[in-house]
């Protein structure tokens, strides 16, 4: 039985840091696990420029407690909208900090009304970024209401990302936390520029999780949870050492009062034991010796940019996570709440 695991240190691509308070509340987990993070711009406003990812990327450094200032790099991304212009695409590139532009389809998710309401009002914007090698990050799921939310990542592919990747044949594309079988087998038939992040949560969780005993609020993210099926699909793509696949946690903090209410905001925060989650995972599916590649090489090498040099070590340990966080006035329930993990770092 394998008791300590000693990884390259991992990077996160795909996190959601919120702002102000509520970033300083919540970066620590984050830049205590990992040596890099692909950051949302799905702020209020969103980040749509270089100068606003410039200066967002200023309070994140800023926040970092003393002994993690050295140690954290945050790789900042452009919120896509149907007026980005290109000359905006070739700042970003030029910028150096900017590593990739988010297409929210208009509505799909948290802070997501100002994205795109027709991606042919984007071909420009696509253009130039196929053009300086600028990857597009995609939530995917159709908005239409007369589509079951269920079925949205699979109609997605249909109506949009094939069609997109057909036209923009160049164009590196991350297919972020994917939650189906049907995104497994389109991104490993998809070519070479193709790639998709997966969650810890959506690896670890089926769509049952959100009625156990009542409606469970903090289950509840975009995309939502699936079948048992689907989630087996992940679990083997994550673990089956194929490069197209690497970590992404999707950590999203909503406070407790936000997230337990008629109405609750999507969003599962992982951040405070992200890699320890991925470690069970890949523990219970015997596969622990592909868990480096997975959350330390494939994603580095898919944005083109070096794998870490230093590790982190994690041991095989019961703890229990904490029943709430503090959360900038507010509390923040953590995925696993009260519960025993059994990987912890070192």
């Amino acid at each position: 039985m394998i008791h300590t695991i000693t990884l390259t240190r991992p990077d996160d691509w795909h996190l959601h840091l919120r702002d102000g308070d509520q970033m300083r509340a919540v970066l620590p987990y984050t830049a205590s696990r990992f040596a890099r993070a692909i950051i949302m711009p799905n702020l209020r406003p969103p980040i749509v420029t270089t100068d606003m990812a410039l200066a967002y990327r200023t309070r994140i450094l800023a926040a970092l407690p003393p002994d993690l200032q050295s140690g954290f790099e945050p790789l900042m991304t452009l919120y896509l909208t149907d007026h980005t212009s290109p000359s905006e695409i070739i700042r970003a590139k030029e910028s150096g900090i900017v590593h990739g532009v988010k297409l929210y389809p208009a509505g799909a998710t948290t802070h997501s009304d100002a994205g795109v309401t027709d991606l042919a009002r984007c071909h420009a914007a696509l253009e130039a970024m196929q053009k300086v090698n600028l990857p597009l990050l995609v939530h995917g799921e159709v908005t239409d209401p007369a589509v079951d939310v269920f079925d949205r990542e699979k109609v997605f592919i249909d109506r949009v990302l094939s069609p997109l990747i057909w036209h923009f044949q160049n164009l590196r594309v991350v297919f972020e936390h994917i939650t189906t079988r049907d995104a497994v087998t389109f991104v490993k038939e998809a070519s070479r520029q193709v790639a998709a992040s997966i969650t810890a949560h959506h690896l670890l969780l089926n769509r049952n999780a959100i009625f156990q005993g009542g409606i469970r609020p903090h289950h509840f993210c975009l995309p939502v949870l699936k079948r048992e099926s689907h989630r087996q699909a992940l679990i083997e793509a994550a673990t089956g050492g194929n490069p197209k696949f690497f970590s992404g946690t999707d950590s999203a903090p909503h406070s407790q009062s936000n997230k337990e209410n008629a109405c609750g905001c999507a969003g599962i925060f992982t951040a405070h034991a992200a890699i320890e989650l991925y470690a069970q995972v890949f523990d219970q599916a015997n596969a622990l010796d592909k868990l480096e590649a997975f959350v330390s090489f494939h994603g580095a090498d898919f944005y083109q940019l070096p794998r870490n040099r230093d590790h982190i070590t994690l041991g095989k340990e019961n703890w229990i996570v904490s029943e709430r966080l503090t959360f900038a006035g507010d509390s923040l329930i953590p995925f696993c709440a009260g519960e025993i993990l059994t990987w912890k770092i070192a």
